[in-house]
C-alpha cells in the first residue's frame, strides 16, 4: 500500500510539472521578487474582453478567522492541463484548489508546537496568533513554502501537500511575519510589532540543503516597533539588495536603529547597505505615520534601478535604488503629496498595501498607487479623472525624464473612480485589477467596531491607459477582506474574503464544478498520511532515485524520457514484488 501511495505522489508531481514553467504562474505575493504586481505572462485577458468576466466559482474552506485575519493572498502554479490555487488559513491549514473548478484537491494542517502567551498585543488584530505570511512557490522543486503560526517553515509538495521540507524554526512563535519571498535558494520574510517576542527585522533561511538549513537575521532596531510590515514583506531587487520600509522608533542609523526609514540590505551578508531617512521623521514618529504601511516596488527605467515608495503619510517618493536618498540619505529623486493632507494615522487614509509597476507595449514605465481616502487638495493634477473617489482610488503615474535635469520623475496620468479602500493593483495585458476591499479601517474604539460598517469586497478592472472602469464584480463577493491581495494567471483572477471564501473570476460561463483529476484526487489521499512513515520506506532507495530521475525529466520537458522512466519504475516494482514473494 505504501509503495502505491508513493508511486501516486510521483505520478501527480510528474503531471504537475510536465508543462513549461511560468506559463500561467503567480508564485508569490505581487507576482515576482520585486513585488511588481505585473502579470507579464498574461495574454488571455485584455481591455476588449475583460468586461465579460464572470464569477467562475466560489469555494469556502475550513478556516476560522482570527480577528481581522483569515486567508492569505492566493498563489498559483500552472501545468499543461491544470492550474492549482494555494491559500493558507489563519487557523493553521494550507489549502490547494483546482483553478478551473474550485474543487478541493488537498489540505494540510500544520501542527503548532507552542502555545501563544496571553496579554499585550497577542490575540489582537496586530498579533493574531495565526498564519499571516502569504506562502511562496518554488516551481523548480515543486514545493510550496509556508510559515506556520509557531514560526516553523514548512515545504509542502505542490501536488499532494506532503511535507518535503522542515519544519525548521524560522521566526519566533506567533510572530507577525509578512509575505514570504524566494530568491536564489533563500526564503525571506520580515517581522514586525514584537508579536510573540520576535524582534523586528529581516529573516532569511537557505533552503538548498534541507538537512542543514541556515537561518540568518538582521535586527533593524533595539525596540519592538520598527519592523517592516508592508504587505509584500521583503522586496528583492536585481541589484543584490533587499528593501523595505520600517515603522516607528528613535531613528539613529549610526547606532543601528533604522526606524522610520526605507532600508536596503545586502543579500550577501544581510548588512544594511543603504537607507533613506525622511527629514521629518520625528514628526512621522509623533503622528504614527510610519513608512511601513505600504511595500515599495523595485523596477528599472532607462538602465537605472529605481524604487517607488509611499505610506500612511500620503507622500509619494521616487528614489535611486542604488543610492537611497543620495549622499545625505535624505534626498529623493521626486516627491509629491498625494493624500492624507490632515496627517491622520489610523483611519485607512494614505497609502496602504503595496505599490505596483509595469512596462507597456510602447516601452513606457508605469507606477500604480492605492490611495485610501480622497486625494490631497494639492495632489498632482491628473489629466484623466474617472469620477468621485472620496473613499479611495488607484493613481497611475508614468516614469518620465525631467526636462531640466534628465532625472526620472513621476508624471500623473490618471486617477480612478471610487474604491472603498483599495488593495494593491495588479497589471495584466493592459488591464488593472484591484479590490475595493470594503473593510472598516478606523482603528479607534476597539477591535469589535472593525466588524461594523463593512461592505462586501468588489473586484474592479480598469483600462491601464485611462483608468476607465471596464468590469465590476458587483455582489459576487459576499464579505470584506483585510490586508490581502489578488492573483492573475492564465485568464483568471483569484481573490479571498474574511469569511474564508476563495473566488475565481474568468471569461465565459461559470464552471459546473464537475471537472476532476483522478490523479490528483488519489494523490490527495496519499498526502494526508505522509507523516505516518514506516521502516519500509527507509529501504526504498530505488524509489528515491527514480523520483529524482522523474523530476529531472520533467525539468527538461522530455515526454519520451519521462515515459521511459515510468516504465523503468514499473519494472523495478515488478522485480521487488517478485523478490518479496
Amino acid at each position: 500500500m505504501r509503495l502505491r501511495q508513493r508511486g501516486t505522489e510521483w505520478a501527480a508531481t510528474a503531471v504537475l510539472f510536465a508543462s513549461s514553467a511560468f506559463g500561467g504562474d503567480w508564485l508569490t505575493f505581487g507576482h515576482d521578487p520585486q513585488r511588481s504586481g505585473w502579470a507579464i505572462e498574461e495574454t488571455r485577458l485584455n481591455p476588449e474582453n475583460v468586461s465579460a468576466l464572470r464569477l467562475q466559482w466560489k469555494t469556502p474552506v475550513a478556516n476560522q478567522f482570527s480577528v481581522l485575519s483569515a486567508l492569505t493572498a492566493p498563489v498559483v502554479a500552472a501545468t499543461g492541463n491544470r492550474s492549482v490555487v494555494y491559500v493558507a488559513g489563519s487557523s493553521g491549514t494550507v489549502f490547494a484548489l483546482d483553478a478551473q473548478t474550485g474543487e478541493a484537491l488537498w489540505s494540510r494542517a500544520l501542527r503548532s508546537m507552542a502555545i501563544p502567551r496571553k496579554g499585550g498585543l497577542q490575540g489582537t488584530f496586530l498579533c493574531p496568533n495565526g498564519i499571516t505570511a502569504t506562502p511562496v512557490i518554488d516551481k523548480e522543486t515543486g514545493i510550496l513554502y509556508v510559515t506556520a503560526a509557531d514560526g516553523a517553515l514548512y515545504g509542502l509538495d505542490l501536488a499532494t501537500g506532503r511535507i518535503r521540507y522542515g519544519p525548521v524554526l524560522f521566526v519566533a512563535p506567533f510572530a507577525k511575519s509578512w509575505s514570504l519571498n524566494l530568491y536564489e535558494g533563500t526564503v525571506y520574510t520580515t517581522v514586525s510589532l514584537g508579536c510573540g517576542g520576535g524582534r523586528p527585522g529581516l529573516y532569511a533561511v537557505d533552503i538548498r540543503n534541507p538537512h542543514q538549513p541556515t537561518v540568518r537575521e538582521i535586527l533593524l532596531s533595539d525596540n519592538f516597533t520598527a519592523g517592516i510590515w508592508g504587505r509584500g514583506g521583503a522586496i528583492i531587487g536585481k541589484n543584490g539588495k533587499i528593501y523595505g520600509g520600517t515603522s516607528d522608533g528613535e531613528s539613529d542609523p549610526r547606532h543601528g536603529d533604522y526606524s522610520n526609514s526605507l532600508v536596503a540590505i545586502s543579500q550577501k551578508d544581510l548588512s544594511v547597505a543603504d537607507y533613506f531617512l525622511p527629514v521629518n521623521w520625528p514628526y512621522l514618529k509623533k503622528k504614527d505615520l510610519d513608512m511601513a504601511s505600504a511595500s515599495p516596488v523595485w523596477f528599472t527605467w532607462n538602465g537605472r534601478n529605481l524604487i517607488a515608495q509611499s505610506s500612511k503619510e500620503g507622500v509619494l517618493r521616487l528614489l535611486d535604488a542604488d543610492s537611497l536618498g543620495g549622499k545625505d540619505h535624505q534626498t529623493p529623486l521626486f516627491t509629491a503629496r498625494v493624500g492624507n493632507e490632515k496627517d491622520e494615522c489610523c483611519q485607512g487614509v494614505g497609502v496602504w498595501g503595496a505599490l505596483s509597476s509595469s512596462r507597456d507595449s510602447q516601452g513606457e514605465t508605469w507606477v500604480y498607487v492605492p490611495l485610501g481616502g480622497p486625494p490631497a487638495p494639492n495632489a498632482p493634477k491628473f489629466p484623466i479623472t474617472n469620477g468621485d473617489n472620496v473613499h479611495g482610488s488607484i493613481m497611475a503615474f508614468r516614469v518620465e525624464s525631467d526636462p531640466r535635469t534628465g532625472s526620472p520623475i513621476l508624471e500623473p496620468a490618471w486617477i480612478s473612480g471610487d474604491f472603498n479602500r483599495p488593495d494593491p493593483a495588479v497589471i495584466a495585458n493592459g488591464v488593472i485589477f484591484a479590490l475595493s476591499n470594503g473593510e472598516n479601517a478606523d482603528q479607534h474604539g476597539g477591535e469589535s467596531k472593525r466588524f461594523l460598517n463593512t461592505s462586501a469586497a468588489v473586484l474592479k478592472a480598469l483600462d491601464a491607459k485611462t483608468g476607465k472602469e471596464l468590469f465590476n464584480s458587483g455582489t459576487a463577493m459576499t464579505s470584506w477582506v483585510h490586508f490581502s491581495g489578488i492573483a492573475v494567471a492564465d485568464g483568471r483572477v483569484y481573490a479571498v474574503d474574511h469569511d474564508s471564501n476563495v473566488y475565481c473570476f474568468g471569461l465565459g460561463d461559470a464552471s459546473t464544478g464537475t471537472s476532476t483529476s483522478q490523479t490528483l484526487a488519489t494523490a490527495k489521499n496519499a498526502g494526508e498520511n505522509a507523516l505516518s512513515r514506516s521502516w519500509v520506506e527507509g529501504t526504498l532507495n530505488q524509489d528515491e532515485i527514480l523520483a529524482n530521475w522523474i523530476k529531472r525529466a520533467v525539468v527538461t520537458s522530455s515526454v519520451a524520457v519521462l515515459a521511459a522512466i515510468v516504465g523503468l519504475w514499473a519494472g523495478f516494482r515488478s522485480m521487488r514484488k517478485a523478490s518479496q514473494s
